[in-house]
């Protein structure tokens, strides 16, 4: 019985799951402290007020508090925008650096643009003689 719970918790994908959840606990944290201790400080020296909680707007006998919306919507899109800018684009730019091009096989025949290989001679097609591309 306890065996196969082992096998269960060994199989790699549980393993590389849970290491990615423990790495995105440490990760979300220095994203939050980034913008938390540096982005919110910067957009209160900007633009003078880092914190909206105290908006509302008042209709009638009720009160609508859009401020802390405004709070968690400014905090998502800087938390956000740090990920794409920090992780996201980085990523890209180092994948495609050492991605490999992919291999071109096939080519069209000037005559009737069926694609043939690189290497034929006579396309399968409209029979037409083609020079071979090596």
């Amino acid at each position: 019985m306890l065996s196969g719970f082992k096998k269960f918790l060994m199989r790699g994908n549980v393993v590389e799951l849970a290491t990615a959840v423990v790495v995105g606990a440490a990760f979300t944290a220095i994203v939050n402290s980034f913008v938390g201790d540096v982005l919110t400080p910067l957009i209160a020296a900007i633009g003078g007020q880092p914190d909206f909680s105290a908006l509302t707007l008042r209709l009638g006998t009720g009160e609508i508090r859009y401020g802390s919306f405004l709070n968690a919507v400014v905090s998502f899109l800087m938390v956000a925008a740090v990920i794409y800018f920090l992780v996201v684009r980085p990523y890209e730019a180092f994948s495609a650096r050492f991605a490999q091009k992919p291999e071109i096989t096939h080519r069209a025949c000037p005559e009737c643009l069926s694609e043939i290989p690189r290497a034929a001679v006579r396309c399968s097609q409209c029979t037409a003689q083609v020079i071979p591309v090596h």
